[in-house]
């Protein structure tokens, strides 16, 4: 489908029947804008302005998607020509909605994870809930994008995605705890026994010993399951 030709042979039409662009823009319901748009082929009139179109220009729509005006003989040609274009055109647009579509749900995605991190308190469960909450919306708009995949190919693509994305996640708490003294956003578990607070993840334990005192500090060691005496014994040795 030739936009360019196609837009020349709109202005040309609507030159000789002596209207300007404001005029069959104001018959449309467009602006003289979208006009100039579609006589300099930079877009194309919407599927439901075909008719409406062609009535005010006296050409049939299988001269407005040809570009020109057509005898008998060529017409039959043209037309199944034309279907073939029209429909080729109409897929690529709806591809091109659907990638922006997936553009900004990948977008949006990332930005409720971000948000969570820096929103809410590391002590919050709402912050770990919401951060993977978003990686999950981030992995629908991928999935969006890989839907000419085939299926296994998009099952790997995607758990790999999910698997780095929360790595990255796991990591900056682990980051945020490390050196700001934070509790960690994705904790199993938390216990609060004496003066001291007890937060379990699947790969570390936090001990955080003396906590709301001047003599407060903070420890990280490799998952032991310590038992209620121990926690106590550990923060006093």
């Amino acid at each position: 489908m030739d936009q360019e030709k196609i837009g020349k042979f709109i202005a040309e039409c609507r030159k000789k029947k002596k209207i300007t662009q404001q005029d069959l823009a104001d018959k449309l319901g467009v602006s003289d804008r979208t006009i100039g748009n579609w006589e300099n082929g930079r877009n194309m009139p919407d599927l439901s302005l075909f008719k409406p179109l062609c009535k005010e220009l006296d050409i049939t729509i299988n001269e407005l998607l040809s570009g020109e005006r057509l005898s008998k003989d060529e017409y039959q040609d043209k037309l199944e020509e034309n279907i073939v274009n029209t429909i080729d055109y109409s897929t690529r647009r709806l591809n091109k909605y659907n990638q922006v579509i997936s553009i900004i749900i990948i977008i949006f995605g990332l930005f409720i994870s971000i948000s969570a991190i820096m929103i809410f308190p590391s002590e919050s469960s709402w912050s770990s809930i919401y951060s993977v909450f978003g990686i999950i919306i981030f992995m629908i708009g991928i999935t969006r994008i890989l839907n000419s995949f085939k299926w296994y190919l998009r099952l790997l693509i995607m758990i790999i995605i999910f698997t780095l994305s929360m790595s990255i996640l796991i990591f900056t708490d682990y980051i945020n705890v490390k050196y700001n003294n934070e509790a960690p956003m994705f904790r199993t578990s938390t216990k609060y026994i004496g003066d001291v607070i007890y937060y379990d993840t699947l790969f570390y334990d936090v001990y955080r010993c003396h906590f709301d005192k001047e003599d407060e500090y903070w420890v990280i060691e490799k998952n032991n399951n310590p038992t209620d005496k121990e926690l106590i014994d550990y923060c006093d040795k």
